[in-house]
């Protein structure tokens, strides 16, 4: 079991909140678990984090979409099998461990801001849901929302970290860095051999 000492999160110093954020993380990642038990830590590590007092930051959403090659038993591929898979339909993302209500179940690949992020390998930051075409809309207070993608080393997409906001504007870029920190930890130890930096514009 692993446990991480209680603290108080700073409030009004995104940097040291992440910095915070990231020694936990670090401590709650097992590589010799199931995936599944990693994602789900992070997600109510953060959800958390973010929502008791003193931060109360009105995150209503923190979890995983992943992708099939998430849970794919290879970690490498051939290119007569990588040159096969990027002729198929890729299949969507799908839900995986969360903090939140209920959830869409499956997003397809380029559809939706999650969907979005993971056909471009890149974060995405969007500051009112409401006013971005194509939008999602699986809890209707959410009003912004951060999405930062799962990329192996070797270009294949693992999946997408999704947080949604009730307010608008509710995430800038110290926020895209310090989730990108935290994406990059479990990108290194549930996938390894596959360790690359997460995608940010």
């Amino acid at each position: 079991m692993h446990d991480i000492p209680e603290s108080a999160y700073p409030a009004n110093d995104k940097p040291a909140f992440y910095a915070l954020i990231h020694s936990q993380a670090q401590a709650l990642i097992d590589p010799s678990l199931p995936t599944v038990a990693n994602l789900a830590n992070i997600a109510a590590l953060l959800f958390y984090a973010y929502n008791d007092e003193p931060v109360s930051r009105q995150i209503n959403w923190v979890g995983f979409y992943l992708s099939s090659a998430a849970t794919a038993t290879a970690t490498a591929s051939t290119p007569t099998a990588s040159a096969a898979a990027a002729d198929a339909p890729q299949p969507p993302l799908t839900l995986g461990p969360f903090q939140g209500r209920i959830a869409c179940t499956l997003i397809p690949i380029g559809k939706g801001v999650c969907g979005t992020a993971a056909a471009s390998r890149s974060t995405m930051l969007v500051k009112d849901v409401l006013n971005w075409k194509g939008h999602i809309a699986c809890d209707s207070r959410s009003r912004s929302e951060l999405v930062v993608p799962l990329v192996a080393g070797d270009g294949r997409l693992l999946g997408v970290f999704d947080l949604d906001c009730e307010l608008l504007d509710g995430f800038d870029e110290e926020d895209v860095s310090g989730v990108s920190g935290v994406v990059d930890l479990l990108v290194a130890a549930c996938w390894p051999g596959v360790n690359q930096a997460s995608a940010v514009n």
